[in-house]
């Protein structure tokens, strides 16, 4: 699967990307710059820094990595699929998107390769499905809780999702090198 990182010289130009629509060029545009700055608030973490937590409530980086993978899984199926999660694909991914007690229990003893390839692996399959669909598509409305909402909300929920565990990653960072 292709990936369409934009090169670091441009990677903060929000513009079109070759095979894509305009506004979900402009998506991945966002999506990719909050990857990478993501990439460099967790790079050459060790398996217990990515362990660490704060007190006993508290999650993890490494916890918090799988949860922006399952968070971007979770609106894969319900955007793309139009469907809730599997039983199947619910117990895999149930301890990263719920967090608390047992995302404290399961999530550990990863490397950093192991949350960069779930993250890389989910990632390529969303630019996969992306070349299927276009701007009208972003624009489909439809139920949401009580509420109405499009794909792209949806979408943007995805990397507002992970800058918002970015900073706590950044915060928890900051104390394990303290």
């Amino acid at each position: 699967m292709t990936n369409p990182i934009i090169p670091p010289d441009n990677i903060y130009l929000v513009t079109d990307i070759p095979g894509y629509t305009s506004n979900i060029s402009r998506l991945i545009c966002m999506m990719n710059y909050t990857r990478i700055v993501t990439l460099h608030h967790v790079k050459d973490l060790s398996v217990n820094e990515l362990d660490f937590q704060i007190d006993q409530e508290s999650n993890s980086i490494g916890a918090l990595l799988l949860h922006i993978a399952s968070t971007e899984f979770f609106y894969q199926k319900m955007s793309f699929e139009e469907r809730e999660l599997t039983g199947e694909e619910n117990k895999e991914w149930e301890a990263a998107l719920e967090l608390g007690k047992t995302g404290r229990e399961e999530i550990k003893d990863n490397d950093l390769n192991y949350y960069l390839n779930k993250l890389n692996e989910i990632r390529s399959e969303t630019f996969e499905m992306f070349r299927e669909k276009d701007d009208e598509w972003l624009e489909k409305k439809f139920p949401y809780g009580k509420f109405v909402s499009n794909n792209y909300h949806l979408w943007f929920h995805v990397f507002e999702d992970e800058i918002n565990h970015r900073g706590q990653i950044s915060w928890i960072r900051k104390r394990i090198k303290a």
